[in-house]
């Protein structure tokens, strides 16, 4: 593959770079509000809203400007995509859903168990986080070195 970056390529580095950023902000602001006390304490739920919202729009923001300077280099070939786009696309996408039965699964465990609603959401916010970042690994290493 040449140095031409598809849209799709592009978002999946997108999302690589600035998903680490935002579980770690998460975690960072949850022990901040524990302040050494009890995790199940910390007001969770608006920090969580919080986090996935400014991630969802750095990402679209980090993406635009992406694309505007791709598309300042290579104007005919910034918004193409191919049937390869699609089955990396799909495939990234069976990977992300592989992580998210298994957080599902530990949902499941946590409320069979009686656990707190902390360690229940969290758990799940833990899974789309991992699922994200492992399905565009996983779209970048098939963009780079292909589908098997």
């Amino acid at each position: 593959m040449g140095g031409v970056m598809v849209y799709e390529e592009r978002n999946a580095w997108a999302g690589l770079i600035l998903s680490p950023i935002s579980i770690a902000v998460y975690v960072v602001l949850v022990l901040q509000q524990a302040a050494g006390g009890p995790l199940t304490d910390v007001d969770w739920f608006p920090l969580m809203l919080w986090v996935i919202g400014a991630s969802i729009v750095a990402t679209i923001i980090f993406s635009v400007v992406w694309g505007i300077i791709a598309g300042a280099h290579d104007p005919d070939g910034v918004g193409r995509s191919d049937i390869r786009d699609r089955d990396i696309s799909r495939m990234g996408g069976r990977v992300e859903q592989a992580f998210l039965v298994i957080a599902g699964l530990g949902v499941i465990a946590l409320c069979a168990v009686g656990a707190d609603v902390f360690w229940i959401a969290n758990t799940m916010y833990a899974g789309f986080a991992v699922s994200a970042l492992v399905g565009g690994i996983a779209r970048v290493v098939a963009y780079r070195r292909g589908l098997v």
